[in-house]
């Protein structure tokens, strides 16, 4: 971290963009919860205990500066989907940073430094744009095991994950975790101004996955390895093929053990040490039970 130059950015509301998703929404309630005002923007506003609900769509710069009004720090869920997210992202950067935000926490992948792609062009462009940034590049996400990702769905209908990683490990990450480390990243009085790779404590191969969940429920889950171009056309039945062929791409280098790493980093932002694997499956033993 940098010496700090400025007290906490919390003098006006935190706005969290993708304030009903996986991280956003664990975000919201964390800011909350620590008295912190909080502004949830999407592009279906709800209400949520403590915090102001705003319309707010990437694509629809009419929304913006609402969304912005009197905001003194963003988290940053870049558009789903999308292949350049810099494309509506700078601009509403530029937008924020004359609105008067100086803090931004920027929420993308492990696998993608700065200058890279999707992402990697807002992580490089940030630095320029606030005063006081982070930069969240988390591994895979453990709730893809239990929520509504292809891999829970696939688990659920047929006990088997499918993947192009071959006997590459990750270290997945509980996006409780991630959100810890998004609140003190946003509301520390000293500015991170640094990118933090995100991971859980253990890096754990498709094969360890399955085997974790076949003993947490109690009913069988496999892992089938396939090619990177099976992959591709199996994703590109349900997804864009540029994304699906992105998506392949990410799993051939998971194969390759670009993932296969472990870091200290929530233990140095929290406090606490990250939530296992097997632990977090255990805790969540209700949405594994339709296995």
């Amino acid at each position: 971290m940098t010496t700090p130059r400025h007290t906490s950015p919390t003098t006006g509301p935190v706005l969290v963009t993708g304030a009903t998703g996986t991280t956003g929404s664990r975000l919201v309630a964390r800011l909350t919860r620590a008295g912190h005002p909080t502004r949830a923007a999407g592009r279906h506003p709800v209400p949520v205990a403590g915090a102001e609900p705003v319309a707010f769509d990437w694509t629809d710069p009419g929304t913006h500066d609402a969304a912005l009004d009197g905001a003194s720090a963003v988290y940053l869920v870049p558009p789903p989907g999308a292949t350049d997210p810099a494309a509506v992202m700078l601009p509403f950067l530029d937008r924020a940073r004359r609105a008067g935000v100086r803090r931004a926490v920027l929420l993308s992948s492990s696998l993608i430094p700065a200058g890279g792609p999707a992402t990697g062009t807002v992580h490089q462009a940030l630095p320029g744009l606030v005063p006081e940034w982070a930069v969240l590049r988390p591994s895979w996400f453990m709730q893809n095991f239990t929520g509504h990702h292809p891999h829970a769905d696939a688990v659920r209908t047929d006990g088997l994950l499918t993947t192009a990683t071959g006997r590459g490990r990750v270290a997945f990450i509980d996006a409780d975790d991630i959100a810890a480390v998004a609140a003190h990243a946003l509301t520390d009085p000293v500015p991170h101004n640094t990118d933090w790779v995100l991971t859980g404590p253990a890096a754990l191969s498709y094969d360890a996955v399955a085997a974790i969940l076949t003993e947490v429920t109690g009913r069988p889950v496999r892992h089938r390895a396939v090619s990177e171009a099976e992959l591709r056309t199996r994703l590109a039945r349900h997804l864009p093929a540029d994304f699906a062929a992105i998506l392949a791409d990410l799993d051939r280098r998971i194969a390759d053990g670009a993932e296969d790493r472990v870091t200290d980093a929530v233990t140095r932002v929290t406090g606490r040490p990250p939530r296992s694997f097997a632990t977090y499956c255990r805790a969540n033993i209700q949405s594994l039970s339709s296995l």
